[in-house]
C-alpha cells in the first residue's frame, strides 16, 4: 500500500492540474470585457467573415438600420442591451452616424442577448422588438441603453419597460401583447442564427462591410479611422 500511495497522489495532482487549466481557459474565453479599449490600440480589422455566412443566414428581415441602404460603409452590430460595453458603444456609434452621415454610413443592430449571463437581456430585446412593431424600435433601443444602469439590477423589469413604452408614445396594451409574441421571438432567433453563422460569441461584436472589427478597435478615434479608410476604399 505504501508503494502505491505515491502513484495515487501523483495521479490526483495531475488530474487537479488539468481540471484547473481547463477551467481557467474556459473562463478567459467566456468572460466579456468590461470596458472599451484605450486609444493606443492599432485600428486593424480581421479577415473576411466565413464564406457564404451572410447569404445563408441573413438574420431578421428587414434589419433594424439607420442610414441609406446604398451607403458605401455598413456597420453591423450584434448587441446585448444589458451588456455594459454595449452601453458604452451606443453613444460612439451615434457619433459615427452624425459625423459621416446617412449617405456614407449605414448602422444595423442585431439582437444577441447573452442568456443566462445577463438576466434581463432577453426581456430587453423583446421590448425593443415589440416597440418595432409600432414603428419605434430605435426610440426603445436608445432609451433602454441610455437608462441601462436604472434597470440592470431590478428584480422585475416589465413595469420599467412598459414605462419606457408609454414615454415614447406606444400603445402599452399592444406592447404587452407583442412582447411575448411569436413574431418578436422569431426576429431574435433569426438574428441569433446569423450571429452563430458569423462566429459571434460575445457582445458587442461589430462588422464593417462584412469584416469583423476587433473589440479593442471600437474606441472612438480608432473606429473613426477604420470607417474613413473604408470610405476611401469605396468612393461613391
Amino acid at each position: 500500500m505504501k508503494r502505491i500511495l505515491p502513484f495515487v497522489l501523483i495521479v490526483i495532482v495531475l488530474g487537479a492540474g488539468l481540471l484547473t487549466a481547463r477551467y481557467l481557459q474556459r473562463s478567459s474565453s467566456d468572460s466579456p470585457a468590461s470596458t472599451l479599449p484605450a486609444a493606443s490600440v492599432s485600428p486593424s480589422i480581421s479577415s473576411l467573415s466565413p464564406d457564404g455566412a451572410s447569404e445563408k443566414e441573413p438574420g431578421a428581415v428587414p434589419p433594424h438600420a439607420h442610414g441609406d441602404p446604398s451607403a458605401p460603409v455598413t456597420l453591423e452590430e450584434f448587441g446585448d442591451f444589458e451588456c455594459p460595453p454595449c452601453g458604452m458603444l451606443h453613444p460612439i456609434l451615434k457619433d459615427m452616424e452624425a459625423q459621416f452621415g446617412p449617405a456614407n454610413l449605414r448602422v444595423i443592430f442585431r439582437e444577441f442577448p447573452l442568456v443566462p449571463t445577463h438576466a434581463h437581456a432577453l426581456a430587453a430585446a423583446r421590448a425593443a422588438e415589440a416597440a418595432a412593431l409600432q414603428g419605434k424600435f430605435w426610440e426603445m433601443h436608445d432609451i433602454i441603453y441610455e437608462h441601462q444602469k436604472d434597470w440592470h439590477e431590478s428584480f422585475d423589469v416589465r413595469p420599467i419597460f412598459e414605462g419606457y413604452a408609454k414615454q415614447i408614445g406606444l400603445n402599452v396594451e399592444q406592447f404587452r401583447r407583442d412582447i411575448t409574441s411569436e413574431v418578436v421571438d422569431r426576429r431574435i432567433f433569426l438574428d441569433g442564427k446569423r450571429a452563430h453563422a458569423l462566429g459571434v460569441t460575445g457582445t458587442p461584436t461589430v462588422f464593417i462591410n462584412g469584416r469583423e472589427i476587433p473589440f479593442e478597435s471600437l474606441a472612438p478615434d480608432k473606429l473613426k479611422v477604420i470607417v474613413s479608410n473604408e470610405l476611401a476604399a469605396h468612393p461613391k
